[in-house]
């Protein structure tokens, strides 16, 4: 590492993936430009300290912070910060920064206007999107359900992915896996620590807010792997009661998005999860469609199955 931003710290969030942290915070030290602090928030039960102890170019602090909750531990992640950090990122345990990375991110906001709040690392492997075919058609757009334009949130509450992108672009939500935000952006608004546990959506839940008052950016020259693992998420049936939960609790929060769309784009991806099932006759389709049922009948008093 040839230098580092005194005006920039990261807080990673972790639980439990110690070989994952220690690889982070090694492509964190393999970086042209690093941090001046990085902020390890734990709340697993598999020791870590010890991966946070060595020296390095950075500082880097470990907090603990139970039970786990991703908005919880980057909110207290936020607070521990220096005080001198203008800049704070956020980077999940499980990605992998490429060479020149955060060099690339810093030049950008520093030629980047101050109505920018927020950019975000470029995914490098992104996952391909499920059901394209489905989610690109017109009648979707114009009900408001899905669009063809990447990073934009439609009235429904759903957002399009945004993938991997050739160029900076603009967008209309950030995820929290790897991304930076300006301190006054964070001086106004917190995560929203009603997204406990499997914190799902709670990355759109924060940017959508953001935009609101910032502009918010992809940057394609800051690019990052993500390295997920499946036992790191909740099972198919409670994993599809989350969606459903989650994405409502979002639309309610926003009185310009609609309720009635979501629950309707909820019905459709409840069909999709069930579609799936068949197709790869796989249980875990008919689970999360089941999960998706029950949060449903849940949220309209209904009995659950």
């Amino acid at each position: 590492m040839s230098a580092v931003r005194k005006d920039l710290a990261f807080v990673v969030a972790t639980v439990d993936r110690p070989s994952h942290l220690a690889r982070l915070l090694a492509s964190l030290e393999a970086q042209t430009l690093g941090p001046a602090e990085v902020i390890v928030v734990d709340a697993g039960a598999t020791p870590v300290a010890d991966i946070c102890r060595p020296a390095r170019p950075f500082s880097v602090r470990h907090l603990t912070c139970r039970p786990p909750s991703a908005s919880r531990q980057r909110n207290a992640g936020i607070a521990a910060v220096a005080p001198d950090a203008a800049y704070i990122g956020f980077l999940d345990d499980d990605v992998l920064l490429e060479p020149g990375a955060v060099e690339a991110m810093m030049a950008f906001f520093d030629a980047a206007p101050a109505d920018v709040g927020g950019a975000a690392f470029n995914m490098s492997n992104h996952p391909p999107l499920r059901a394209a075919r489905w989610k690109s058609l017109a009648l979707a757009g114009r009900m408001g359900i899905y669009s063809r334009q990447a990073g934009t949130v439609m009235k429904s509450g759903f957002q399009t992915m945004i993938g991997t992108v050739a160029e900076t672009v603009r967008t209309g939500w950030l995820p929290s896996g790897a991304v930076v935000w300006r301190l006054e952006v964070l001086r106004r608004l917190a995560f929203d620590e009603w997204f406990s546990g499997y914190a799902y959506l709670e990355d759109l839940d924060f940017s959508y807010r953001a935009a609101k008052s910032w502009g918010l950016a992809v940057v394609a020259g800051a690019r990052y792997s993500h390295h997920s693992q499946a036992s790191s998420r909740l099972d198919a049936r409670p994993f599809g009661v989350k969606e459903v939960e989650n994405r409502l609790h979002f639309v309610r929060k926003n009185p310009e998005l609609s309720v009635g769309l979501c629950r309707l784009a909820l019905g459709l991806r409840m069909l999709m999860s069930f579609a799936d099932g068949l197709a790869a006759r796989d249980s875990g389709g008919f689970e999360r469609a089941r999960g998706n049922l029950n949060g449903l009948l849940r949220a309209g008093g209904g009995r659950r199955l």
